[in-house]
């Protein structure tokens, strides 16, 4: 990576944080992307050795303090399925868009399911299967995401 250009991940993660962070209508908030995981899982994806199971780590504990949730719930459910993303990354590169939004899709049910038994240890399951539908609009939003992503990457020379 271009040292120009060693704000580009950091700034996309914290557009995503944003992005988590807007405030939606009620009736639509199951339907909320896990636009930190997308960023993430796009970056690990093609380039593990700048985005990885710490970032995942770090920025977990960022989307921990700014919901307000139990310290280090969000950042256990990003490092491991990250761990799966940086694992699989160049098989996840050779598959066509498509095929990487399945996985993403597995990927944010990972995720979620991480939530789900945190949660239901501290006793707060969500009363609604709506609770997993995130998978399947961020599943639906990630060719979108690894356009722009893309797009990104190439306007700041680092694909």
């Amino acid at each position: 990576m271009n040292s120009n250009h060693w704000f580009a991940i950091p700034l996309s993660l914290i557009v995503a944080l944003m992005l988590t962070m807007l405030p939606m209508p009620d009736w639509t908030i199951w339907f909320r992307p896990a636009w930190v995981l997308l960023v993430l899982t796009y970056w690990s994806m093609m380039m593990p050795q700048y985005a990885n199971v710490g970032t995942a780590w770090t920025v977990g504990l960022m989307l921990d303090v700014l919901n307000g949730t139990l310290l280090g719930e969000h950042a256990l459910a990003l490092t491991i399925a990250i761990y799966f993303v940086v694992r699989m990354h160049s098989q996840l590169r050779m598959y066509t868009v498509l095929q990487q939004a399945l996985w993403v899709f597995i990927f944010v049910m990972l995720y979620q399911f991480v939530l789900f038994c945190v949660q239901g240890f501290l006793g707060g399951l969500p009363k609604t299967w709506l609770y997993w539908s995130s998978s399947a609009t961020s599943m639906l939003l990630w060719p979108w995401v690894y356009i722009i992503m893309r797009a990104y990457c190439r306007h700041l020379k680092m694909a």
